[in-house]
């Protein structure tokens, strides 16, 4: 499952023409265009395909041989000068330009019709599915096991669970990420779904904000990522405890409650999927953030390549020579691809810190946490806890 998991995201990622690259494409006839590009060159391009360019790098001539500027442009639209434009495609043409930042001078590159169909297609679509079939299968799981109640008597008495600060960190994680959640899906879906339903003026102005609400949320997100890290790390590295509760698959099929730390396993599954994904989101966001600053993924596809990670995945030799665009566009759907899972686990998350579970909520709503349900979700904690209030019975043991 995990293999198989690394396989589609990474399938996904590298939408690049160097993926397509199992059978190269037929050589097409081009007697009919008299040896230039045809309809079949320019398709194949677009699905990714890798092609011979050499019938068109070889024939960019001398570009700076090409009519000047004024005779290009006609007042009927002016003629293309073909061997201009190849000469600015394969990088021969010499191009000056006011901005000298790393992609100013990058006119034309082939792999933005690919990244956009992919974004537009499968990443929308199997995305939606992610989410709706996640929403789903809590649905049916509330509807088969029910709330999972406090099953003994209360005690009226309750116990610390979060001090404020722990509390501000988390909701300012989980705030922001549900902003950013919410912005970003309409970055990516709005146009179909929101412009059908009130025109292209109001989904301009619904783009434009959550656009703006997204690029400065961003940065409580990565505050908050940063707060839960420090404060909870040590309380979520793995130990032995945490094999019985997965064995036990953490008493929510049955009424039989394993012994737990502050931290139980499934709640330590969460914290490093936030940490890591959420730290993965957190990078890749940036590099959106700063155009062409932050080239990571022709680094990483080196190493996947050295390492052999690339060919035990089944995804072939990857590309170590990226345009500044394209390391922009891989930034972009790794961003949407892994914002997706995480989103996919919090909502597990909050299903079970709500509705799910009888008095989480009050874990993270006032941080006290009647101490009948600390005792049969984190018994190993409440122990500790009344060991350093002194409070601790003679004899006690972890409540099973």
């Amino acid at each position: 499952m995990f293999r198989q998991l690394l396989v589609l995201l990474f399938s996904v990622f590298l939408v690049s023409s160097a993926f397509a690259q199992e059978q190269p494409a037929p050589t097409p006839d081009r007697s009919a265009t008299g040896g230039a590009q045809t309809l079949e060159d320019i398709l194949a391009r677009q699905r990714g395909e890798e092609i011979d360019n050499g019938f068109r790098s070889d024939a960019t001539g001398n570009p700076e041989g090409a009519a000047d500027l004024s005779g290009q442009l006609g007042t009927l639209g002016g003629v293309s000068d073909a061997e201009m434009w190849r000469g600015l495609r394969f990088n021969e043409a010499d191009v000056t330009a006011s901005n000298n930042g790393p992609g100013a001078t990058i006119l034309v590159q082939d792999g933005g019709m690919r990244w956009l169909t992919f974004r537009e297609g499968p990443l929308a679509t199997y995305g939606s599915y992610l989410l709706l079939a996640t929403l789903g299968a809590l649905l049916l799981f509330f509807l088969a096991r029910g709330r999972i109640r406090i099953d003994g008597e209360k005690t009226g008495r309750r116990i610390e669970r979060f001090k404020a600060i722990e509390r501000f960190g988390h909701w300012l994680l989980a705030g922001s990420f549900i902003l950013l959640g919410i912005t970003g899906l309409i970055s990516l879906l709005g146009r179909k779904l929101l412009i059908p339903a009130f025109g292209h003026e109001s989904f301009a102005f619904i783009a434009g904000a959550s656009k703006w609400v997204h690029n400065n949320v961003s940065w409580a997100f990565i505050v908050g990522l940063v707060m839960i890290f420090v404060m909870w790390v040590l309380h979520n590295l793995p130990d032995r405890t945490d094999v019985k509760w997965l064995l036990k698959g953490g008493g929510i099929f049955t009424k039989s409650h394993p012994p737990a730390k502050k931290f139980n396993a499934g709640q330590k599954l969460i914290f490093w999927s936030v940490i890591i994904l959420g730290g993965s989101i957190a990078a890749s966001g940036l590099a959106l953030l700063f155009p062409f600053e932050l080239n990571m993924f022709a680094a990483t596809f080196a190493k996947m390549n050295s390492f052999g990670i690339s060919g035990i995945l089944g995804l072939g030799e990857l590309p170590t020579e990226l345009s500044p665009h394209e390391e922009m566009q891989f930034a972009q759907l790794w961003h949407a691809i892994v914002s997706f899972i995480l989103m996919a686990i919090i909502l597990a998350h909050i299903y079970i810190g709500s509705v799910g579970m009888e008095g989480a909520y009050d874990a993270m709503g006032s941080g006290q946490v009647e101490e009948q349900w600390a005792r049969e979700h984190h018994s190993l904690w409440v122990d500790e806890v009344k060991a350093k209030e002194g409070n601790a019975p003679e004899g006690a043991t972890p409540a099973e």
